[in-house]
């Protein structure tokens, strides 16, 4: 069967999103044009990943390329509304590629749905009829700044961190791995040497 590729050369909207309460969320990247939404479940991992990546590239075609980038998400461009409902998931993200499209002046997100093998990298950012099936979204340098920045922000608004070990506290409880159950005690006998 032939890949499916989901353009999305002047999106509404791109954001990150999630459904569920924090320790038990699953995580959306959702891109709208017109009347068409696609959503495709991503890792949190990945979402962290891909607004950093996204956030170096931006640096990059700023410096090598001349782009008019801006320093912060313009205030038309932040997104805080919830994802579009219904979520229905196209396909599980594995690969993600990112790249800067000159003609357009575009940031070009490609993600691609987890195969069972490896995936060749030529099938990213291509449009040949093998692979896996894809969404791939165009995004001016403006709105790349505000996909990141919004992408920061869902990760981010999960379960506080553990202050000793960093790890998410669970409402249910939380065993810290930097106090393992050990306690030292008064009664340790100090300095006794052989």
């Amino acid at each position: 069967m032939a890949r499916v590729i989901h353009v999305f050369r002047q999106p509404d909207r791109f954001v990150a999103g999630t459904v569920g309460e924090p320790g038990d969320r699953t995580f959306y990247l959702q891109a709208s044009e017109d009347t068409r939404t696609i959503s495709v479940t991503i890792e949190k991992q990945q979402v962290a990943v891909l607004a950093e990546r996204l956030t170096s590239l931006l640096e990059e075609i700023a410096s090598r390329f001349g782009a008019d980038v801006p320093d912060e998400a313009p205030d038309e461009l932040v997104d805080s509304d919830p994802l579009d409902v219904p979520v229905e998931e196209e396909f599980r993200v594995g690969t993600m590629g990112l790249g800067w499209d000159a003609e357009s002046s575009a940031v070009v997100i490609e993600l691609l749905a987890i195969t069972e093998g490896e995936v060749d990298e030529t099938v990213v950012l291509d449009d040949t009829e093998e692979g896996p099936d894809a969404v791939r979204v165009f995004l001016s340098p403006a709105s790349a700044r505000a996909f990141a920045a919004r992408a920061d922000r869902v990760v981010n608004a999960g379960r506080k961190p553990c202050p000793l070990c960093g790890e998410p506290l669970d409402p249910a409880g939380h065993i810290c791995p930097r106090q393992n159950g050990y306690r030292r005690g008064e009664d340790v006998i100090e300095g006794t040497e052989g």
